[in-house]
Order: C-alpha cells, then sequence, then structure tokens
C-alpha cells in the first residue's frame, strides 16, 4: 500500500510480569485497531522490562528467556494479531542454543514476519549480540528494526536504510540517565509522584535536556539522512529503578514529527505515512550522490568496540 497508518505505542511495564505487560499490548493494540491502525509497535524488552536485568544472574535471565516462535510469549502476540487483524512490533528476551539475546520481533497474518537481535546490547554480560541487519516485508513496505543504542552507531542505520528500508522501527528504554552533556541527569521521584497536580514541573523535567531535547538532536537527523520514516517507541515512568520520559513518536523523511505522546499515561498516537515523502526527501538524494569509493576503507577498518553507558559505569557487574 502507498500509504499505511502507523500507531507507536508507551507504557509503564512492570519488571519481570510477562502476564501484566501483555496485558497492556492487548489493550494498546485494541485502541490502535479501533482508531484504524495497519500495525502498532511497542518499546525494548516491552513483554518482560529491561532494566531490571542488569542485576539478574544468569539464571534469573535465562528463566525470563523464550523461545521465538514457540514461545509463549511470540504465541500471545501471534493470537493478539489474529484477534485484531493487525501487525504487532514487540520485544522479549530470547534463549536460542543457550545463547540469550535482546530480541524485537514483528507477527502478523498468525506467523512471525521478522526477528531482529540487538547489535549492541549492555544491559547485561549474560546477552549474546545480534549479527545481522533485518529489513523485512510488511503491507507493502521494506521495514527494517534499530533497537536503542544501535540507533546511535549511524553506521546501523545507514546499512540498514541502503538495504531497502523505507521504515524503520526503533523500540527503546532510554533517556533521564547521567551522561557528560550539560544537563543530562535521573529526573527525581517527586516529580513522577507530584504528576497528578503538577505535571508541569515533571514535564519540563521530560521535555529538557534529559529526555526529549536530547533525543532531538539526533533521532530526527536519521530519519532525514536517511530518507526513511522512524517509529520511536520508549516507556513512560519507571522501567526499573529509572524514570522514562516516553515522547513516542513517529518522524518523517524530512526529519518532522508527525505524532508524538505527550501523555505520563499508559497511551499511544497514531499518523498515516505515504510513500510519496520518500523520492523527494533530501536524503534520498543524499544517498543517490554517495561515493563510497572515497571511504569504504575507511569505514571498513578493523576496530574493536567498546560499549558501556556512562551511567552503568559504577556499575557493580564487570561489562568490560
Amino acid at each position: 500500500m502507498a500509504k499505511m497508518k502507523i500507531a507507536v505505542a508507551q507504557f509503564e511495564p512492570k519488571d519481570g510480569d510477562k502476564n501484566y505487560n501483555l496485558s497492556v499490548i492487548e489493550a494498546l493494540t485494541k485502541s490502535a485497531k479501533r482508531q484504524g491502525a495497519d500495525l502498532i509497535s511497542f518499546h525494548e524488552m516491552s513483554i518482560t522490562a529491561y532494566t531490571f536485568t542488569k542485576d539478574l544472574p544468569l539464571e534469573g535471565l535465562t528463566a525470563l528467556a523464550e523461545n521465538i516462535p514457540t514461545g509463549e510469549s511470540t504465541q500471545r502476540l501471534i493470537e493478539l494479531s489474529n484477534k485484531y487483524e493487525i501487525a504487532i512490533l514487540a520485544g522479549l528476551v530470547e534463549i536460542d542454543h543457550q545463547k540469550i539475546y535482546n530480541t524485537y520481533l514483528c507477527v502478523h497474518a498468525g506467523k512471525v514476519v521478522a526477528k531482529y537481535r540487538k547489535l549492541h546490547p549492555f544491559i547485561s554480560p549474560y546477552m549474546s549480540a545480534g549479527n545481522e541487519y533485518v529489513v523485512f516485508d510488511l503491507l507493502g513496505w521494506k521495514c527494517g528494526i534499530l533497537i536503542c543504542y544501535d540507533n546511535n552507531i549511524i553506521e546501523n542505520v545507514r546499512a540498514t536504510s541502503l538495504l531497502g528500508a523505507e521504515l524503520i522501527f526503533a523500540p527503546h528504554v532510554t533517556g533521564c540517565t547521567p551522561s557528560a552533556m550539560p544537563g543530562r541527569d535521573y529526573v527525581p521521584d517527586k516529580y513522577w509522584q507530584n504528576r497528578a497536580v503538577d505535571p508541569v514541573s515533571l514535564r519540563l523535567e521530560f521535555d529538557g535536556p534529559k529526555g526529549r531535547r536530547w533525543l532531538m538532536r539526533w533521532l530526527p537527523s536519521r530519519a532525514y539522512d536517511n530518507a526513511v520514516y522512524y517509529a520511536f517507541t520508549n516507556p513512560i515512568g519507571y522501567d526499573g529503578p529509572h524514570l522514562k520520559n516516553g515522547n513516542s513518536m513517529i518522524i518523517d523523511p524530512y526529519g518532522e514529527v508527525l505524532s508524538e505522546i505527550k501523555s505520563f499515561e499508559n497511551t499511544i498516537t497514531l499518523a498515516t505515512i505515504t510513500k510519496d515523502k520518500i523520492p523527494l526527501a533530501g536524503g534520498f538524494r543524499y544517498k543517490n550522490a554517495r561515493r563510497p569509493e572515497l571511504y569504504k576503507d575507511i569505514l571498513g577498518k578493523a576496530h574493536q568496540p567498546k560499549l558501556k553507558p556512562v551511567w552503568m559505569k559504577n556499575d557493580k557487574l564487570n561489562f568490560d
């Protein structure tokens, strides 16, 4: 289809409570279908929750993990997709041949359409890294997936785009953590607890450099530079011990925000995306103007990756 109505969600998950999280996924999926959406996308590890897994021993993480497609959570997503006649994208912990992955999957028409494993996992030393890009057909669109930190490495976005992606799903658990950038830090709990009577103070925290302002430094440019739509998802409220700012949004190939969630509640937002924007966008022309002979050896030069966010530098587990 030349146009498609898509929904992105945000909700506050419960640590390790798959039944609860799947119940919220169902409620928001039902809402998306009622509003005419063709698909709905949820955040990173939305079925299990994310941040709390940094403290799980191997046995605990293994107990949380499931096989795809035979696991209960995948089968439940397929049931919901069939029930509401809508494509669903959500994340969980996968186990495959004793290896554990941060995995995001798309289900539609009674089956798993795509499965993507995070390329740059860091939340647990027991998680293995994925080793391939994933581009797949969904409702007449070429779609890609990049989980959270994968989007910060710009080569991943360009590679996914060059493989044909027109729409990139970007499930995250991000924001409101310390870094060297001025203004970045945790959001104090008092603002969340007082959100009903003083929503302005919390919105200033979430929309400032701790949250949205940081996102807007780089997220629209990923869409603009590569002439792709971006479906960004992020939890709202607590994920583990950290508040997250939500701001789930849909961005077009011009880098413009089509729709964004500003609520503190579990909810969705929708936008209609159209293919005609893609060849008109600047990034489309820039990709066609590339001269890879100038930099293919530079970009492909051997490199030892180092990955550990600032907020995890003092963590009790050794990830280095």
